[in-house]
């Protein structure tokens, strides 16, 4: 056991944390007013009933070590109802020098946010019920499985793909079933025909920057101790976003002819997101470079969906899939071994790399969505997953909680 770590990781798990307020915040100002409560409600709720899921049983399916021929693909029950999760720094899946106990909280602000990351492609128009049901199923049959396969000694791990934060267990695997998921709900009333503009751009902004903040716990706390390479990723984790956020503000400028906020906010998510699997094995110059690339399929991505049907209603998946997809691959360009002590990427004499980290981020996407469609399909039978139309309508803070964001003088919705 070592107190410095146990301090740094107690500081990184609450960090984490507050990201989920966070993208409450974010998510919530780039809706309209009246569903503004609903969308940040999307988020608070995970850090309950996902937060207890994640307690009862995930974190034992996700980060056990599993027995027999299914060791591969999904942890056995040893840890159920945290059985065995104690104040020692042993029993855990990997080695520690921090209680098991802290670990597994650790982990679970991961799960939470992962599910929460979801809701920016279906706001506005699901039934809060079913929404509740199927992150909370969603983290124990589609999020567990896929971490215990990248952190659990699973088939992708064997395999040597490497995810030093979630690139591919979060973002990837969120954006993919967040496409699904609006795929299955349909588009919003009057998309794309009517203007659905963002009802607060300043809550956007403070939505970003406190999920930078959070992020030096998501990216260095990964390291799971206050070591050389919990600095590494933090300094790649100041460093990225800055790039990307540079680039991105050229591209509005040399676009639109301004630098708009919406595009500020977007930018340094998108940063965040990209380098997240690699915080941990690259260098800084490298990180920046990283994130100044990750800003440019992001960008297209945007375009592209605006001219669809697609009704992915925050652009889930530009931001976390496209910069999910574009960490992972630029992970296995630039990782280099005499940083990490791991492995080394393309450029350091290891091409292969690329195409395994590639397979990994394939078989996230394809994993998460055919199990999110299913998921889905099914509750739908029991619950209606679509808001009525004149819920919908009307909006949905009033509608699902009875609450409003916003009264103007003498009541009523502004």
């Amino acid at each position: 056991m070592n107190q410095a770590d146990t301090a740094w990781m107690l500081i990184s798990t609450a960090l984490v944390l507050l990201m989920t307020p966070a993208l409450a915040f974010f998510y919530g100002g780039l809706v309209r007013s009246k569903n503004a409560l609903n969308t940040m409600m999307m988020s608070f709720i995970s850090l309950g009933f996902v937060g207890v899921a994640w307690a009862l049983v995930g974190y034992s399916l996700a980060l056990s070590a599993g027995s027999g021929a299914s060791e591969n693909f999904i942890g056995d029950l040893r840890y159920l109802f945290l059985s065995g999760v104690d104040l020692s720094e042993k029993g855990a899946i990997v080695p520690l020098t921090i209680p098991h106990a802290l670990y597994m909280c650790f982990q679970a602000t991961f799960c939470i946010i992962t599910a929460a990351l979801i809701s920016g492609a279906i706001v506005e128009r699901m039934r809060f019920s079913a929404y509740v049901v199927f992150i909370t199923l969603w983290s124990i049959v589609v999020y567990a499985p896929l971490a215990h396969w990248v952190w659990g000694g699973g088939f992708l791990a064997d395999m040597g793909a490497w995810d030093f934060a979630g690139g591919t267990v979060v973002h990837v695997n969120a954006a993919s079933a967040a496409l699904v998921a609006a795929l299955v709900l349909g588009k919003r009333q009057g998309y794309p025909s009517s203007s659905l503009l963002p009802h607060s751009v300043p809550l956007v902004l403070l939505g970003a920057g406190l999920l930078w903040f959070g992020w030096f716990g998501f990216n260095a706390g990964s390291a799971l101790a206050a070591s050389p390479i919990a600095g590494l990723a933090f300094t790649t984790t100041m460093l990225a976003p800055a790039g990307t956020l540079v680039v991105w503000t050229l591209l509005d400028w040399v676009r639109l002819g301004k630098a708009t906020a919406v595009g500020a906010a977007t930018a340094i998510v998108v940063g965040l997101v990209a380098i997240t699997p690699a915080a941990g094995f690259i260098s800084p110059m490298n990180g920046l470079i990283l994130g100044m690339i990750a800003a440019v399929p992001s960008y297209v991505a945007l375009i592209i969906r605006a001219k669809t049907s697609l009704d992915d209603s925050l652009d889930v998946v530009a931001a976390h899939g496209v910069g999910g997809t574009v960490g992972a691959l630029l992970t296995g360009v630039f990782a280099e071994k005499s940083l990490n002590g791991v492995f080394d990427g393309l450029i350091a004499g290891n091409p292969g790399q690329v195409g395994i980290q590639a397979m990994a981020v394939l078989t996230a996407l394809v994993y998460s969505g055919v199990v999110s469609f299913i998921l889905l399909k099914v509750i739908n039978i029991v619950i209606p997953i679509r808001a009525d139309a004149s819920d919908e309508s009307t909006g949905l803070d009033l509608t699902q909680h009875g609450e409003e964001a916003y009264l103007h003088e003498g009541g009523g919705q502004k």
